[in-house]
């Protein structure tokens, strides 16, 4: 029923509390990668379909910026609620529009996506807006309209990740969801009317980045613009906000190192390190691509790797047994086909995988899990962020080589160190450049601030970092008087 209803709305805007049909837009297809197949058109909205959001955003940011936490704890549970009710459409609508295994999007895309709603939910509980110290006192207030683009990727993950904490400080907003994979994007639409959220509080217009992106950016009612994507994007993002000084935080690219120390349990850690790469068919922008590991240990990484990756299952990603379904859309799997070519060409060592489909799979936009060896950091597939399944492993001979290499970058997104010693893993971490580090591959943390270093990004995403994105500072002096308590 509901994916009957997205379809229906899929030529339609939420905007000011409804759906809106518009006969001034282009209509853009919507292909499932897994086929190759159009599936439906969606809305290809403008400048002018932008006006309309903003101002139903800015209309209705006077009165929800003041509304009371109790109100905003009461929707961010309704959204929750909805999502974990509707979770399997969710997950058959993320497999449909981006080729996500079915298996995957049920047990990672959907719940991580809900966890960030409750995760919200919990930091506004304990929030304190309003902090006195001596005399002054500190506020934290809702920015503004809040304009939010998210990727093709992890696209209802990254829509939860901005409207919760959006939500949690009491701003208002306007989502342009990526066009390659836009279903969840109106799933997610209707999951806020029918969670009773005020008119103009949520809004979404589809279309591309360069009309609709480009006008939000240089919207100057638009206050904030927070943006998932490639740093390509990004940069285009803060060069159309900068003459309206609105606030831009972006998570970007990245080409995260894992660091394995010599004590490290290769057995144990060489297969997670190739599944955490590749997880999500490696569409992942803190993925851990480059495996560094002590040069004496090369061989047998390799064969642990080998055999981690052979056992991958391609294929239908409807299918409960496939465990990689195909890349997302056309350009992302010609950008792949083209760097493992690039790979070979380097004179890196092929040690699985390589150009072309799996065997058995003449159509759709699947890929061999692949990993190259023996890589030196200066080659393009050491630099360049794929975005695929392709690991490159690259030897190293001293501790202080393996944190220059790590940081041999321009990304500072993501990072892992493996180590028996957690006091040298910390010691590693300390040193390398980037948003998060993860040691021995430790549990996912929703509260966990998410953002990078160098050209991965400004800003930070997730928990009560995420939350202050979307507040600004306000200092009362003389707030109180100087002899009081």
């Amino acid at each position: 029923m509901m994916m009957t209803t997205m379809m229906e709305r899929a030529d339609q805007f939420y905007l000011d509390g409804d759906w809106h049909v518009f006969s001034d837009v282009d209509r853009i297809a919507v292909v499932d990668p897994a086929k190759e197949q159009v599936t439906g058109h969606i809305a290809a909205g403008g400048a002018r379909h932008v006006d309309l959001a903003v101002a139903a955003a800015r209309r209705a940011f006077a009165d929800f910026s003041r509304s009371p936490v109790s109100e905003r704890l009461a929707l961010l549970g309704r959204m929750h609620a909805l999502l974990k009710e509707r979770a399997e459409i969710f997950a058959a609508a993320l497999t449909l529009e981006m080729g996500v295994a079915s298996s995957f999007a049920r047990a990672a895309q959907v719940p991580f996506a809900a966890e960030h709603i409750r995760v919200q939910r919990e930091v506004l509980e304990a929030f304190r807006f309003v902090t006195v110290e001596g005399t002054t006192a500190t506020a934290k207030e809702p920015i503004g309209v809040c304009a939010l683009i998210t990727p093709w990727n992890w696209p209802l993950y990254q829509i939860t990740a901005k409207v919760a904490p959006a939500i949690a400080a009491g701003c208002t907003i306007v989502l342009k969801p990526s066009e390659l994979s836009p279903y969840s994007a109106l799933l997610f639409a209707q999951l806020m009317h029918d969670a009773g959220t005020p008119a103009g509080v949520f809004n979404l217009v589809n279309g591309t980045g360069e009309a609709v992106g480009a006008a939000l950016s240089s919207h100057p009612e638009v206050d904030m613009i927070s943006i998932t994507g490639s740093t390509r994007a990004g940069v285009l993002v803060a060069q159309a906000a900068a003459p309206t000084v609105k606030r831009v935080v972006q998570e970007l690219g990245g080409k995260s190192p894992n660091v394995f120390l010599d004590d490290a349990d290769f057995a144990e850690a060489v297969p997670k390190g190739v599944l955490a790469g590749m997880r999500n068919v490696g569409q992942s922008c803190s993925a851990p691509t480059r495996m560094l590991v002590p040069a004496a240990r090369l061989a047998e990484v390799e064969d642990l790797a080998r055999q981690t990756a052979q056992s991958f299952v391609v294929g239908d990603p409807s299918d409960p047994a496939t465990t990689m379904g195909p890349i997302a859309n056309r350009a992302q799997y010609e950008r792949v086909q083209t760097m493992i070519r690039v790979g070979i060409d380097e004179g890196a060592k092929l040690v699985c995988g390589g150009p072309g489909r799996p065997a058995g799979l003449d159509a759709g936009f699947f890929v061999r899990p692949t990993i190259f060896s023996n890589v030196r950091t200066g080659m393009r597939i050491a630099q360049e962020e794929i975005f695929g399944p392709v690991l490159v492993i690259i030897p190293y001979e001293t501790e202080d080589e393996a944190v220059a290499v790590a940081n041999d970058t321009v990304y500072g997104l993501g990072a892992h160190v493996q180590s028996a010693s957690r006091e040298r893993a910390r010691g590693v971490a300390a040193r390398i450049r980037s948003g998060q580090v993860h040691i021995n591959y430790p549990a996912w943390d929703g509260a966990a601030a998410f953002g990078g270093y160098k050209r991965s990004g400004n800003g930070r995403e997730y928990g009560r970092h995420g939350l202050e994105e979307y507040l600004e500072t306000k200092s009362i002096l003389g707030y109180r008087d100087g002899d009081q308590d």
